[in-house]
């Protein structure tokens, strides 16, 4: 039988390191290294210090930067973890120069920058324009959704959360109650003061609520109705993803579309139709913060999805003359290549009704229309009447509705109605066409833009701009989640996150510093 030599990754070896060889030429730790050192001017982060005469001596912030993006290159978003990382990794070490910050010092430099972190940004976005890496012919906007270092439990609105206190303070009463009972009797300790554990969490919560409801009033939303809040983050906000509501932020990004460098990035809570003309400000900004572009967007094109649409937003990009497809929610449906693509929704309906028993809705394909259009007759044959007519985003519709006598005892009503217990009757509303209206809303000459041949191409190309960067920094670079609380700081996080991505394609296409 062959001999080999014996060998244990187990075991320590002291030895002589020298911190400047570790960081070896053609990797990103000597890219990151060589731009803080040598291209990016940090001076704006000196401002924060004034210890000149007294004061301890502080850590240099390009060592704190370096260690900082290096572990957000990594995943590592821990602040704990990233000191651990540099009593322990010879490339920590090395990005440091063994001077060993505490995690308070690192979580305090990450959590308090704004104004730091943009300068930071727009160096990066100089050096990525000087390599030629921004084309500056398309840009490309869109959010990713990530929960944050909130809870959902802790949402809701004034009366929603006024209720959830009435709900623990019952139950605070009925074991005290219990426990009244309990001592005329012979009963497990063990229990009681698990109970009295529970009453004691409970009450916790119930101060922690009652102090919100007090010093807080509800978030408008934009149809009157009050947004949800949340007692632990108030600027997150409750967003439905694929993979379900989170409670989190929605990082925005510009994109260019040359090689997906991120021209701008936003943190926010807001929805996404709210969020386009700060974007579309902002990079106008960055462009002309680095002297490069008066206005970017004389020349360039902007890509959005139907997240961002709205007769507000499509008006401004209008009005202010930039060559902007903004895609509405009827996009696919009026391109013959999607339309056959209901088929796939119907199947994915039927999979989420079956594991989560729910009825399956009848959609207005399921309705017949007589053809005087007098009346129309549901799925279950019965006689539904013409209750009216309305006008729906410029497009004419005729209103039916059931009757009483049949909806209500309907044996069908659980998959005609969202709310059964709610509804009494079905309603229906048949399109008929769009109104004659001579003069155009901008949505119609958004739509007519972004249906001809050019701009079904143009936008085309927009899910190859954007989506590549929201697959880096979740999948490569291990962002899964925001760590920080409140819309400034989650701002910081994400900034930092895309001056990463920015960094990395001057890594990958900038050979002097590679």
């Amino acid at each position: 039988m062959a001999k080999y030599k014996h060998y244990d990754y187990s075991q320590g070896k002291f030895i002589p390191v020298s911190f400047e060889k570790q960081i070896l030429p053609g990797t990103f730790e000597h890219t990151l290294h060589y731009i803080i050192d040598n291209e990016i001017d940090l001076s704006v982060f000196d401002l924060r210090y004034q210890n000149d005469e007294t004061g301890a001596p502080a850590y240099d912030p390009r060592v704190l930067l370096k260690i900082v993006l290096y572990a957000y290159s990594k995943g590592i978003t821990s602040s704990r973890k990233i000191a651990d990382c540099c009593n322990e990794n010879v490339i920590f070490m090395a990005l440091s120069a063994d001077t060993r910050p505490h995690f308070t010092t690192i979580a305090d430099f990450i959590s308090s920058q704004d104004r730091e972190t943009v300068g930071l940004f727009l160096e990066v976005l100089l050096i990525c324009d000087q390599m030629g890496l921004i084309g500056k012919e398309m840009f490309a906007v869109d959010g990713c959704k990530l929960p944050s270092n909130a809870s959902k439990e802790w949402s809701g609105t004034k009366e929603e959360l006024a209720h959830k206190k009435e709900k623990m303070e019952k139950a605070i009463k009925q074991i005290i109650t219990k426990h009244k009972e309990q001592d005329k009797t012979e009963v497990d300790q063990a229990v009681i003061e698990k109970e009295e554990q529970y009453v004691a969490t409970l009450k916790a919560k119930v101060k922690k609520i009652k102090t919100w409801l007090s010093e807080n009033d509800d978030k408008p939303g934009s149809k009157g109705k009050p947004r949800k809040s949340n007692i632990t983050d108030n600027e997150s906000a409750n967003m439905k993803t694929s993979h379900g509501v989170v409670q989190g932020y929605n990082g925005v990004a510009m994109v260019d579309s040359k090689h997906q460098v991120v021209v701008h990035a936003e943190a926010t809570g807001d929805s996404e139709s709210a969020i386009l003309k700060p974007m579309v400000e902002g990079t106008r900004e960055n462009f002309q913060e680095i002297g490069k572009e008066e206005d970017i967007f004389k020349k360039a094109k902007l890509t959005t999805d139907s997240g961002f649409h709205s007769e507000k937003n499509v008006e401004m990009v209008i009005e202010d003359g930039i060559d902007a497809y903004i895609a509405d929610n009827k996009f696919r449906h009026r391109d013959p290549r999607f339309a056959e693509a209901d088929r796939h929704k119907e199947r994915f309906n039927k999979e989420v009704a079956k594991r989560f028993d729910r009825a399956i809705i009848f959609q207005p394909r399921d309705f017949t229309v007589s053809p005087d259009k007098s009346f129309c007759i549901c799925p279950a044959g019965k006689r539904m009447y013409k209750s009216g007519n309305a006008i729906h985003n410029g497009l004419h519709a005729i209103k039916y509705h059931g009757t009483k006598r049949d909806c209500i005892p309907c044996q069908v009503r659980a998959k005609c109605m969202k709310n059964p217990a709610v509804t009494v009757t079905r309603q229906f509303a048949h399109f008929t066409g769009r109104t004659e209206n001579k003069t155009k809303t901008f949505t119609q000459k958004m739509r007519e833009k972004i249906d001809s041949v050019a701009g079904k191409l143009i936008y085309g190309r927009r899910m190859a701009t954007v989506e590549p960067v929201f697959a880096n920094v979740r999948s490569s670079l291990g962002l899964d989640r925001f760590s920080l609380r409140g819309k400034k700081k989650v701002s910081v996080q994400w900034r930092l996150y895309c001056t990463v991505h920015n960094l990395l394609k001057v890594h990958r296409y900038g050979f002097g510093f590679a």
